[in-house]
Parts: C-alpha cells; structure tokens; sequence
C-alpha cells in the first residue's frame, strides 16, 4: 500500500518506519523543513534503540520518503495517518489545533477515496470533527469524493516501540465502513498472521476511548503501588516483598507495580489530565484520576523529602550526583521526569547537583535553565562515576542498566567520606548497602 504519514515525532516516525519495513510505500509529512533536511541524512530527531538503522535502510531501498508538502505525498496515497501532538492545554485538555489543520489539508487536496487515519491519542470525538473539517473543504471545492476517519490508537513503549509495533499484543480499529475495516486489515494483516484476534474492530469513539483509559489504568497501578510504599515507609515494611507478593497473584501480576519517584513522559500525565477533563465535559467527578494524578505529583518530591529528612532543608554546602535525567530508561524523553522536579526542588534549597544520563545530556541541555549551568549549580558529566566525585550523596533517579550494578568500592572512594544513597528505583538490596559502607533510603524500605 502506498501511505502517507503526517508527523515525524515519536508516533508517526515509529509508524512510517515499521510499516515501510514491512514493505509498505511510506512517505512521512512534516512542516519542520530542517527536521525533514535531517531525516534525509539519517538524523533523527529522538533516540530509540534501532530506529535509526532502520529508517535508513528503508530509505535507501526507496520505500521510506521524507517531504515538508502534504499535496505531494498525498498523490497516490491510500491512507493518511495523522500522527501530529496533542500538546494538553492549561486545563488539561488536548489541544487538536494541529490535528484539525491536518485533516482541512487533507480535505483541501483529496482527489479519490481514502482512509484518515487518527494515530494520536485524541478525545473522545475528534473523528467526527476531523470527518466534518475534511467534508467542509471538500464541499467548498464542489468535490464528491468518499472517504472514512478512522481511529487506530498506538500503544508503543519508548525504548521498546519497535518490538511493540512490529509484534503487537493488539492493534485496535474504531471504524464504522466495512471498506475502511477491510483496509485496515489489509495493512496489518503482517502483523497479525499468526493469531488475527489481535485485530479489534470496534467504533470509532470505542477504540479513542480505549487508549486513554488503557494509559490511565497502567498510571493507576504505578500510583497505588507508590501509595503502598508511603505507608510501608512508615509502618516499617518492605515493600520490595509486599510487591513479589502481590504480584505472584496470576489477577494482579508484577507489571507496573514497581515502586518509585513518579511517573513521566508524553503519555501517562497528559491522557490522565485529559481524561480527567473529559469527565468534567459530561458533568462527572473523576475521583479515582483525580487521585492518581494527585500521588503523582507529590511521588515525584519523594527523594527530595528523603534527602532534606536526612540533611534538613537547607542544603547549602551539599553536593549530589544524580543518575538518571530521562523520564524512563531506553529513551532521552524529559518530558514530566522526575529528574526536574528534583533538580529544582535540590538546587532551590542551595544544593549543586553533577548528573549524568546514557543518553538524555543533550535534551537535558536544551531543555534545563542555562543559568542553572553558567552558575555551576548544575554540572552535567561525561560518565556515571564522574557524577560521583567529591559529592555528599547519590540520587538514582532512572533505572538504566549500567547503573543496576555498579562498583560499590569505586563509588565509595569517590564521594565524601559517611556516602549516602538515595535510590529512587529500588535497584540495590538495603542490606548490602549497609555492609558496603553506604547510608541507603529506598522507596519504601
């Protein structure tokens, strides 16, 4: 099939990619014209393992096409996919202004019958207004050409998304016409040869319903299990233990259960507030959401309450290093991390903080204060150990792999002398921690 893909962001540049690995004509839209100049020369413009061998593979064979002009990768296309953000506003809503002027470009240049396609995660409703912004313009051109709005919500891991597109554990179809239902089948039949109930056709409002509430509930497991260690901290537990016990019960399971410092990224914060402000659209209380999002907020000043209970608030003269920047390992995504929540929170209080991440230094110069920098309050380091050096205390914010064993005796002769760690993922036993040297705090243990 010959596809359009509009959005060269996380979404659509997984999409565009994975279905051209499958053989698909691709061309991926984008209104950035230098973003568009880099992907023409393999840079890509976020970090996931793998995708960038692939989308240079795909665009030397000549299946993967890059181009700033919508009208030229529509011609002899099938299906446009609107992969464009949804940036929340200050109520929490999703903003759709980009997914809207998509869909009146589309409307303004269709010339034959086509499949649009919602990738984004969209309210409930956006279809039928994407559906009447293309009918409008089409009616202003006197045109009579037939088309369907389709909503195909993503369900991608950063770090993972290339796995998680290409060996799906459903693909959900919100269609109302057996042809646009056919065609969605057709595109995915790859992915689904070896059990087709992985395909789920249901309506339209059905399957953009499924995708918030799918992110919402994964919040409300991280937000409940990071409720239970607040109480285990105070009641003397571990919760390491309550955690492998709940999660042996086959009902519960061990995914997303792991406690720590708050949940991040593009996806769980912004659908939570959007749900949460769908509700109030249809005049409903979300309490249970309103909860989630609450002990989120507040799990991600749980270090800085652990290091201010062990120093007191004033931190002045104190140095920390901080593993960890991106909001979750496998990606440079800061977006909502818990990193920032504790770097302003550490260096309001007179801290100065060295951090280091395998991969997120560039984004997190971009995106921290330069004052922050050009002051020394914050010094981002070339390697893990190099955030250790002459400081009071460790914060591990991120769980990345080379920081899930490291060498104890090198951290020990590094940092000052009685060396502290604040472990925001729960990655090293307490008691070994104890025997090593190290004063250890971890989430809820």
């Amino acid at each position: 099939m010959n596809l359009t893909v509009v959005g060269t962001g996380y979404v659509g540049l997984v999409t565009g990619t994975c279905f051209a690995e499958m053989g698909h004509n691709v061309t991926c839209v984008d209104v950035d014209n230098r973003k568009i100049e880099n992907l023409k020369n393999n840079i890509l413009p976020i970090y996931e393992p793998g995708l960038d061998a692939m989308v240079a593979n795909n665009a030397a064979e000549k299946r993967l096409d890059f181009t700033t002009s919508l009208p030229e990768a529509m011609q002899g296309s099938d299906i446009y996919f609107i992969a464009v953000g949804t940036p929340p506003g200050e109520d929490g809503s999703a903003d759709l202004q980009y997914v809207l002027a998509v869909a009146r470009e589309i409307g303004r240049h269709l010339d034959r019958y086509g499949v649009v396609v919602d990738k984004s995660t969209v309210p409930v409703g956006t279809a039928d207004r994407v559906r009447a912004v293309i009918q409008e313009e089409l009616d202003r051109r006197g045109m009579g050409v037939e088309f369907d709005v389709v909503s195909n919500p993503e369900f991608l891991k950063e770090g993972a998304a290339i796995n998680d597109f290409m060996k799906p554990d459903r693909i959900v179809v919100g269609a109302e016409s057996e042809r646009a239902i056919d065609m969605m089948r057709e595109l995915y039949a790859d992915f689904t040869r070896r059990s087709h109930e992985r395909l789920l056709v249901m309506g339209v409002r059905d399957a953009e319903m499924t995708k918030y509430v799918a992110n919402a509930m994964l919040a409300t497991k991280i937000s409940f299990m990071n409720e239970v260690a607040n109480l285990c901290d105070r009641m003397n537990v571990d919760v390491e233990n309550v955690r492998v016990g709940i999660g042996s019960d086959s009902r519960i399971g061990y995914s997303f259960i792991y406690p720590g410092c708050g949940y991040g990224g593009s996806c769980f914060p912004k659908d939570v507030k959007a749900l949460i402000r769908m509700s109030a659209d249809y005049d409903f209380h979300p309490q249970l959401l309103e909860a989630v999002e609450g002990r989120n907020d507040a799990q991600k000043g749980y270090l800085f309450g652990k290091i201010t209970a062990h120093y007191g608030p004033q931190l002045s003269g104190r140095t920390l290093g901080m593993w960890g920047l991106a909001f979750k390992p496998g990606t440079d995504d800061m977006r909502e991390a818990p990193s920032k929540v504790l770097l302003r929170q550490l260096i309001d209080a007179g801290a100065r903080v060295r951090a280091y991440d395998p991969v997120a230094m560039e984004v997190a110069r971009q995106e921290l204060p330069d004052e922050w920098f050009e002051d020394g309050r914050l010094t981002l380091v070339n390697h893990q150990y190099d955030a250790l050096e002459d400081v009071d205390a460790l914060a591990l914010v991120t769980e990345w792999k080379p920081f899930r064993h490291p060498d104890f005796d090198a951290m020990r002769r590094l940092m000052r002398p009685d060396p502290v760690i604040f472990d925001g993922r729960n990655q090293y036993p307490p008691e070994s921690m104890a025997a090593g040297g190290f004063v250890y705090y971890g989430v809820g243990r």
